[in-house]
């Protein structure tokens, strides 16, 4: 799972010693030693994550601070969103680009509380070209400062509001897409009511040394449970969520990839971003390949490098980028990149899982409703 080399040294979040103690099993992640499961299983850990709560360590990922008047018409050059219009405490899903209208990397921005500059969260595995990638190409009149040394906790479920409230009672009334600073357990933390599985949730970020008081007080409520990186990517996989490195990357464009809605109203008038030429004109003439969802026919699960081709076998169409059990759904489901030809939902197709044509179809996305928190 990892890109580093063998003998590169894995790095290790401020709740590693946590995670052993709760039995979870340790892999190479993006350069770190994450959780890929605890002794229920992923199944089990998925399951309870759609019923209650689920508590994900993702301290992995990079936050870094933007500091200065500047900063969003500065980072709006690297990306498509519309930053400028965001106001305090409200956060925005956007990508970097390169200058083909490749996804350098997708991220969260949110224009903090006191107004001052942006806050970011990046890919683990992309963080360290990201920041230079941000300092390099930003004005010297916006500072960039590296926070990668701060945690982040991720509180995922239907009664995660609920159990939030127990600690902060203000986080019930924080929007989707939207954050604040709190206080929980003691410990001064920024909270978002966002995150990567489709249910309603919230990601809380704080210095490392608090990161094991939070976590072990949150784990006390009687709903939450410790998650794995297994049951986070059954979980997005389900939510229809694109992993970086994977259903995204430099060779795709937000408009093939489906997140043509990243790209604002305004951005999509003035252009000005990396890739606009590009990117705009995918709008009015389709790309020629397209992200979609795929459920086979039976029960064999088609992982990410299947081979995608025409209901009869025979001509290729493209590749899973992403596949694997669905545990909510009971069932196998997967992503990839077909001819736009043939990106119709319910089209036939086949997956070659095991050098054998199996049926599947095009399935809207996502696999199971989204429940995010709407006011």
């Amino acid at each position: 799972m990892s890109t580093e080399p063998a003998s590169a040294p894995l790095l290790r979040t401020p709740l590693y010693d946590l995670h052993r103690s709760l039995g979870a099993r340790m892999v190479s992640f993006a350069g770190y030693e994450m959780p890929v499961q605890y002794p229920p299983g992923i199944i089990a850990e998925h399951l309870h994550t759609r019923a209650k709560a689920g508590l994900f360590d993702v301290s992995h990922m990079g936050q870094i601070r933007l500091h200065g008047a500047d900063a969003a018409p500065a980072l709006e050059a690297l990306v498509p969103g519309e930053l400028q219009a965001l106001a305090p405490g409200r956060m925005r899903y956007t990508l970097l680009l390169n200058d083909k209208g490749g996804i350098r990397d997708d991220l969260m921005v949110t224009r903090p509380v006191d107004g001052d500059g942006l806050m970011l969260i990046v890919n683990a595995a992309c963080k360290d070209a990201d920041l230079a990638h941000i300092a390099g190409a930003l004005d010297r009149g916006v500072a960039v400062e590296s926070q990668f040394e701060r945690a982040l906790l991720a509180l995922q479920g239907p009664l995660v509001a609920e159990v939030l409230a127990r600690f902060a009672p203000t986080t019930a009334q924080i929007p989707f897409m939207s954050g604040a600073p709190v206080t929980i357990a003691g410990a001064p933390c920024f909270v978002t009511r966002s995150g990567y599985t489709g249910e309603d949730g919230f990601e809380i970020a704080m210095e490392a040394e608090h990161a094991v008081a939070v976590a072990e007080a949150l784990l006390k409520e009687p709903e939450v449970a410790p998650i794995g990186l297994g049951a986070r990517d059954t979980l997005r996989l389900e939510a229809g969520l694109c992993l970086y490195g994977h259903d995204v990357d430099e060779t795709t464009t937000p408009v093939e990839a489906g997140l043509a809605w990243t790209v604002g109203k305004r951005r999509r008038a003035e252009g000005g971003f990396p890739g606009a030429p590009r990117i705009l004109r995918e709008f009015g003439d389709l790309p020629a390949r397209r992200r979609v969802g795929i459920r086979p026919d039976g029960r064999a699960p088609a992982r990410e490098g299947t081979a995608i081709t025409d209901a009869e076998g025979g001509g290729a169409l493209g590749t899973v980028t992403s596949g694997g059990f669905g545990p909510s759904v009971n069932g196998p489901v997967a992503m990839g990149y077909i001819d736009a030809r043939h990106a119709a939902i319910d089209s036939p197709l086949s997956l070659v899982v095991r050098n054998v044509p199996r049926p599947a179809r095009v399935a809207p996305l996502p696999f199971v409703p989204h429940r995010y928190h709407r006011t």
